[in-house]
Formats: structure tokens, sequence, C-alpha cells
């Protein structure tokens, strides 16, 4: 069946492209994007004064499964995506037991064609068991179609192993995707080391954890030739590392969550187990930092992290609860509401950041909406301002701080490779 999309305003920034325009979808791609466009269709919608762009690509998701499906699920999972506006999403290797092997790889595959509501590109893990001790066959993952290789949740202690992982990753033209955290200085810590877990007596994770290591791996893949993709960045200095790495050419990306620019360890004061992450939030002038480097282009990707947690797991005492919030379902309303409106970010430039840039990274056919090219394409209703509660999420878990946050902007309608997974009138039925 044909669609055809009417009216909207199309921001496309791969093709430069930010005017009122219709998009023709058929046999799962775009088969024409011009003005009044003069074609029939099994269905047209109608999206004035909505924007309509390519379907966002988030990097960096945890669907738990296989092992903890009580946490998500890739059909769960896979259905806040579409709620979100993601299209497609990278899950991450921290599975029981770990993507490390070409047979859990493959099981992992069968999943996916049988539950998936969007496309998911797998990340396999850098070492087996994610123990950072011995590396994966990285080839035998890179037949099996991993994207990426990343052992999320740890980082690579062993400088001699990073830089063997650089190297396998260059010549099997992988991307390593990197949690820098030094782990003899973030010890036991639980929150930001500052004014703040000082004075609700916590013990605190230093920003040197995460930028002595952003600092290190980035040596460590200009020495190998290698790019690297630093996840999570979340401290002033980390920004201004990765910023100078980029000027003396180094291929280094990065990406952020939207809960390092909306949040700070001033709400941790609450013992809130939704405010502990990892890495941990940090203070009013790391915002500040992640803003500018989102602004400039030193950050290229916004990534969720999405990190579902069960009720009773993070109902404990914050020392004992788990790093993780969930993000699918916040990612655009937030990006929104503290980039757009505060003028950090043009709508253009947020696209790039959601979609363009973390389809490019992860070289994957998806970011714009070119003639011939695959149609995944969310319409996103901009100005729309609705308060985000605990009944609304999708996710199978409800670990977010975000919830009774007033937000705006919201993924009204999307469509996968030419499916329509979710349409205006069907919205809350995806």
């Amino acid at each position: 069946m044909k669609h055809l999309i009417r009216n909207g305003r199309v921001v496309d920034p791969a093709n430069k492209i930010d005017e009122i325009s219709d998009i023709l979808i058929s046999g799962g791609r775009i088969e024409a994007v011009g003005k009044a466009l003069d074609e029939k269709a099994g269905k047209t919608i109608d999206a004035k004064g909505m924007i309509v762009a390519p379907g966002f690509v988030d990097m960096h998701v945890h669907l738990r499964e296989p092992g903890r499906e009580d946490k998500e699920t890739v059909r769960t999972g896979t259905r806040s995506a579409i709620r979100g506006g993601f299209t497609t999403v990278a899950c991450m290797p921290n599975t029981e037991p770990a993507l490390d092997n070409p047979d859990i790889i493959k099981a992992l595959k069968e999943i996916i064609k049988k539950d998936a509501l969007c496309k998911v590109a797998i990340v396999g893990a850098i070492t087996i068991g994610r123990d950072g001790k011995a590396l994966v066959d990285i080839e035998a993952l890179k037949r099996e179609g991993v994207v990426a290789l990343s052992d999320d949740g740890y980082g690579l202690q062993d400088g001699d192993l990073m830089l063997a992982a650089l190297k396998g990753c260059k010549k099997s033209l992988l991307l390593l995707m990197d949690h820098c955290e030094d782990k003899a200085l973030a010890g036991k810590g639980v929150m930001n080391k500052g004014f703040v877990s000082t004075k609700m007596g916590l013990r605190g994770i230093p920003r040197e954890a995460e930028f002595t290591f952003v600092e290190r791996d980035i040596e460590l893949a200009k020495k190998a030739q290698c790019p690297i993709h630093i996840a999570h960045v979340s401290c002033k200095e980390s920004v201004e590392i990765i910023r100078k790495a980029k000027k003396a050419g180094i291929p280094v990306t990065a990406e952020t969550a939207p809960h390092y620019f909306a949040l700070t360890d001033e709400c941790c004061a609450t013992y809130d187990t939704n405010t502990k992450m990892n890495p941990p939030l940090r203070t009013a002038a790391d915002v500040e930092a992640i803003k500018e480097g989102l602004a400039d282009g030193t950050i290229d990707a916004i990534a969720t992290d999405h990190a579902p947690h069960t009720d009773s797991e993070k109902d404990v005492e914050f020392d004992f609860a788990p790093f993780g919030i969930i993000g699918l379902e916040t990612a655009l309303g937030l990006s929104v509401t503290e980039l757009v409106d505060k003028k950090i970010l043009s709508w253009s430039a947020l696209i790039s950041k959601l979609s363009t840039n973390p389809a490019k990274i992860l070289g994957i056919e998806a970011g714009n909406l070119s003639k011939g090219s695959v149609a995944d394409i969310v319409i996103i209703e901009a100005d729309k301002k609705y308060t985000y509660t605990g009944d609304s999420i999708v996710s199978r878990s409800k670990n977010s701080p975000f919830i009774g946050w007033q937000l705006k902007g919201r993924a009204v309608s999307v469509f996968v490779e030419g499916r329509p997974v979710m349409l205006d009138e069907e919205y809350g039925r995806v």
C-alpha cells in the first residue's frame, strides 16, 4: 500500500531540507519528496502543522533480553521505542548471558525477527563475559552482523587490552563504543562526588573516573588509527577533551543522554533512586558544558541509555539500587523542552543528533529522507504540551525521574520500512 504524507514541515538534515513538502511511501521506500505531490495513495496523512523527519536512531538501549525479561523484552522495548519516535535501536550486550559469541547473537536475532516492532541493531561485547580479561572473537561477531562492540556498564581497565580491541575493530571495520570509567577511582561510589554527596552522606564518584579514561582511550584510538565512540558523556572535562581531539583530526564521536542536560546532582537530594545512574548526574556547570558541546558539534548524538529496572530493584536504599533509568519515551520531549525551546539547538540540529548522526556513526541505512531510501519516518507534534505519567509508560519498567514533568513535543505517527506502526488516531495502542 502507498502512503502519502502531505503538508508537513519536512526536516531532513542529510539533504539540507527544512520546508513544507509531501512524501510518498511505496514498497517500503520513499518514492518521492516534493511539493503538492499529485499521487493516489491507499492512505493520505495530513501532517499540516507537524514536523516530518527521518525516524530516530538510538545508539544505546538496554533491551535486557535474554536473561532479564522481567525488566524489558525485545517486544516491550521496541514498543517503547516507537512511542518515542525511534525506528532503530542499538541493543547493548549486558544481557544474561552477555552478547559475546555467535550462538547468543544468532539466538537474539531470532527473537528480534519474531518480536521486534522496530529495527534492532546488535552491539556485541568487547570481552568474553564482559569481564575485561579476554577479547571476544571480533571477526566471528562481525560475521553475525553486529554493528559495534562495547562492554557497556564496565570500562575496560586494561589499557593494553583496549588497544588490542581497537586494533581488532579497525581490522574488522567495527565501531568501538566506549564506556569510560576508571573503577579504581569510581570505587563503590553511587553519585557525583561533590558538595551534594557530602551533604547526603553518600559515597561519591569523582569526575576524574570518566574523563581520565576518555583521554586515555582517545589516545589509544589515535595510536590504533581506529575510530572510537564515547558513550554517555556527562562532565565538562570530557567535552573539552573530545573537542580538542576532533580539532586534532582524531576520529572520535560522542553521545550524551537527555538526563545529562536536564538534571543535576541536586536532584539526588531526595534519595530518589531514579536519579541514580552511571555515569552519575553532575553539576549545573557540567549541564551547561554538555549543552555547549551539543550546540558546537562536539557531541554528535543524543542517545537514551534506556536502562529498565523493576520496581523492587529500585525501591531500596540509594546505596543498593542499580544504576539507570528508562528514556525512550521521554527523549524527544526533553530534547524539545530543554534544547529547542531554549534555543540551544534548531529543529534541524536536533534531528541530526537523534537520527542522521547516529545512523552515520553506526553505518546503517537510516537517518535521511532521500528518494529511494528506506521509509523510516516520524511525524512530530512539535508544540504539543503534555504531562508524562506513569500510566502512559509502555516500557515494562517505570524507573524514570521525569514522571510528573510537563514536556513539549511528541511523536504521533511512525513508519518503519514503510509500515505504519503507529498512527495518530491509534496513539496509545502501538
